[in-house]
């Protein structure tokens, strides 16, 4: 089970952390993603974190602006955003998965997402 939360309305500029809280099974030794769906948009790959956090991903349009990063003791995942434009608006959901990828498809675990929204 995955429960995300931190979503909120933010100035663009700004910054956000949103969190991902998983249950130890969904949690332990899986890839972590987050994707997110802006208004009108297909659900697209943000970034993902190896189950040790030694390997990480990031879509270009967010790297140098946000940070992947995980706490296995708390089981909990975390995508910091800063520097956020409106384009950044969209729900944000984390996944899991033993092997992972860039693509829908490749998590089989989701949260229900939170919406982030960036205005301008």
């Amino acid at each position: 089970q995955l429960v995300e939360s931190g979503g909120g309305l933010v100035q663009a500029g700004g910054s956000l952390r949103v969190s991902c809280a998983a249950s130890g099974r969904t949690f332990s030794r899986n890839v972590m993603g987050w994707f997110r769906q802006g208004p009108g948009k297909e659900r697209e790959f943000v970034a993902s974190i190896s189950w040790r956090g030694g390997r990480t991903y990031y879509i270009d349009s967010v790297k140098g602006r946000f940070t992947i990063s995980r706490d296995n003791a708390k089981n909990t995942l975390y995508l910091q955003m800063n520097s956020l434009k409106p384009e950044d608006t969209a729900v944000y959901y984390c996944a899991a998965d033993p092997e992972g990828g860039t693509k829908e498809k490749d998590f089989g675990s989701w949260g229900q997402g939170t919406q982030v929204t960036v205005s301008s």
